[in-house]
C-alpha cells in the first residue's frame, strides 16, 4: 500500500518526535540541586559531633557548625536536617551522591580545612574560620620544636583529613617521619591518648584545640606544622550544584556585612582559652569532688527560675569555686558571693547556706537581667546580666554608652566588652556617669563563666537523644567515660 503524501508527512512526525522523547529522555540533566532542596523543603547537611561542631545540650542542638547551617536553612526557607557521619571519608563520599540517593547530603558543614586531595571530590565554599596545624605534647615531656623531634615517636591524626595530607607531603623530604590514622576516633579522643601518654604526639587543628584543652590541661603545643589553612563548608560538584553554591556564598557574605559571623564565633570561641592548665586542673577535680554536693540545688533553683543550671553552678563556680563558706574582704560571703544588701533584697537570711546562696543568686540573675531590654537577643543579654551582676548595672551602661559613642553596637556583648576595660582609664570614666570601675573584672568574669558552662554542657551531654543522665554523672562523648583524674 503506498502512503499519501499527507500519511508520509505525519508518520516522518512521529518518528522524528519519539526519537526526540527517547535522546533527550536518555541525557536529562540533573535538576538544579537548589530547586531540589527548596522542593523537598529540607536542607541535608553532614556534620560531626563534636564541641566546634554540632553537640546535643539542654535546649537541643547547638556548636557553631550548627548555627551557622541553621541559619542558612532559614535563608533559603527551608528546614534543617542534620545528621552525623562517624568518619570524615563517609562525609564526604556523601556529598558527592545523587541527591535522590538516600545516603546523600546537600553539604557538609563540619569544621573541614581546605583538602588539595579533596577537591575532585567536592568543592569549597569560601572559608568563614581558620585554623593552624599544630604538633600536641603533654607537660612533662620533651617538648618537640621540629620535625626531625617527631623521628621514632608514635603520632596520631584523623584519617580522611587534611592533615594527613600534609603530613604525607612533609614525608617526602622526611621519610623517618611516621605516623597513624584512626577513623575511630575524634579530636578530643586523640588529645586523651596523648594526654595519658598513649601516644607521644597528635597533629591537630587550632581551634579544635582550644575548645578541648579545658578537658586536658596538661596538653600542650609543640610547634606550627604550617600555616593556618581556610575552614569552609563542602558542597558537591558540577553545573547543577551551581545555584547552592552561589547561594552559600551569598549567605556567608551578608553575616560576614552584618557583623553575625563574629558574633557566632565569639560565642563558641572567644572564650575558649581562658583556662590555664591549673585551672582547668582545679575546674575538672572539684567538679568531681564539690559539684555532686550542690547539682540538686542549682537544678531546682534554675527550673523554678527558667535558667539553665549549667549557667548557674558555672557563675557558682566562678564566684567561690564551690565553697559555700567563701568570703572575700569586701566582704561578699556564701557559694554565690552575695553582698548584704543583695542578700537582703533577695530575701536571704542566711549567706552560708548554699541553698539559699543558690536561689538567692538565681533571684538576683533574673532581676537584674529584667532591667536590660527584651530587645537585646539572647546569649547577648545574658551576657550582659553576668557582667552587670559583677561590676553593678550603672558601669554596664556607662560601658554601653561608651560602645555607642565610638561607633559601634551597644546591643553586642562583642562590642562592648571592649569598652568595658575603658572604665579604668580617666580618659574615659570621666564621660560617665557612674565614673571610675574595674572594667576588665566583668570581661574575664563572663568569659570564665562562659568557659565552665561550655564544660559543664558538654560533659552532661546525653550518649543519644533519647537518654537523660542522673544527677551527678558526666559523660562526654568520644572524650572520656569519666572525668581525668589528675
Amino acid at each position: 500500500m503506498r502512503l499519501t503524501p499527507h500519511c508520509r508527512l505525519l508518520t516522518f512526525f512521529l518518528a522524528w518526535a519519539l526519537a526526540a522523547f527517547m535522546l533527550t529522555g536518555c541525557s536529562k540533566e540533573p535538576e538544579d540541586r537548589l530547586a531540589q532542596i527548596q522542593d523537598r523543603g529540607s536542607l541535608i547537611v553532614v556534620t560531626r559531633n563534636t564541641p566546634t561542631t554540632f553537640y546535643q545540650d539542654r535546649h537541643g542542638p547547638t556548636g557553631l557548625e550548627y548555627e551557622l547551617a541553621r541559619r542558612f536553612a532559614e535563608h533559603i526557607d527551608v528546614e534543617l536536617d542534620m545528621r552525623i557521619n562517624s568518619t570524615l571519608d563517609q562525609l564526604y563520599a556523601s556529598i558527592g551522591l545523587p541527591a535522590e540517593q538516600p545516603d546523600s547530603a546537600d553539604l557538609a558543614a563540619a569544621g573541614l580545612a581546605w583538602n588539595s586531595t579533596r577537591v575532585d571530590q567536592v568543592r569549597y565554599a569560601q572559608p568563614y574560620l581558620h585554623a593552624t596545624p599544630q604538633v600536641i605534647y603533654r607537660r612533662g615531656n620533651r617538648q618537640p620544636r621540629s620535625l626531625e623531634d617527631l623521628y621514632d615517636k608514635r603520632i596520631m591524626v584523623l584519617a580522611g583529613s587534611s592533615l594527613v595530607t600534609l603530613l604525607e607531603e612533609l614525608q617526602e623530604e622526611h621519610p623517618e617521619l611516621v605516623f597513624e590514622e584512626s577513623e575511630q576516633m575524634e579530636v578530643v579522643d586523640l588529645l586523651r591518648l596523648v594526654n595519658d601518654n598513649e601516644i607521644d604526639h597528635a597533629v591537630v587543628y587550632s581551634n579544635e584545640l582550644v575548645v578541648n584543652q579545658a578537658f586536658y590541661p596538661a596538653i600542650h603545643i609543640g610547634f606550627d606544622l604550617d600555616e593556618a589553612r581556610p575552614i569552609a563548608w563542602a558542597l558537591p560538584l558540577g553545573e547543577h550544584n551551581d545555584s547552592l553554591a552561589d547561594a552559600v556564598d551569598e549567605f556567608f557574605r551578608s553575616i560576614q556585612a552584618d557583623g553575625t559571623l563574629d558574633q557566632l564565633i565569639e560565642r563558641f570561641y572567644g572564650h575558649a582559652d581562658v583556662l590555664d592548665y591549673v585551672g582547668a586542673r582545679a575546674f575538672a577535680r572539684h567538679m568531681q569532688q564539690r559539684l555532686p554536693r550542690f547539682e540538686a540545688m542549682f537544678r531546682e533553683a534554675g527550673d523554678q527560675y527558667g535558667l539553665d543550671w549549667r549557667l548557674l553552678a558555672a557563675m557558682g563556680y566562678q564566684e567561690s569555686l564551690w565553697d559555700p563558706d567563701a568570703r572575700s574582704f569586701t566582704g561578699v560571703r556564701g557559694l554565690m558571693m552575695l553582698t548584704l544588701p543583695t542578700a537582703k533584697f533577695v530575701g536571704v537570711t542566711n549567706r552560708i547556706d548554699p541553698r539559699q546562696s543558690i536561689f538567692g543568686g538565681a533571684r538576683y540573675l533574673i532581676w537584674v537581667r529584667d532591667q536590660i531590654s527584651a530587645d537585646i537577643p539572647e546569649p547577648d543579654r545574658t551576657w550582659f546580666a553576668m557582667a552587670a551582676y559583677n561590676v553593678g548595672l550603672g558601669h554596664l551602661n556607662d560601658a554601653r554608652i561608651l560602645t555607642r559613642n565610638n561607633d559601634r553596637d551597644p546591643d553586642r556583648w562583642i562590642d562592648v566588652k571592649d569598652h568595658l576595660p575603658l572604665l579604668s582609664k580617666k580618659q574615659w570614666y570621666s564621660q560617665t556617669r557612674h565614673g571610675y570601675a574595674r572594667g576588665s573584672e566583668p570581661v574575664h568574669y563572663v568569659q570564665n563563666i562562659r568557659r565552665y558552662y561550655d564544660i559543664l554542657q558538654w560533659v552532661t551531654q546525653p550518649p543519644s537523644e533519647s537518654t537523660q543522665l542522673p544527677e551527678g554523672e558526666y559523660h562526654s562523648p568520644g572524650i572520656l567515660e569519666q572525668l581525668p583524674q589528675f
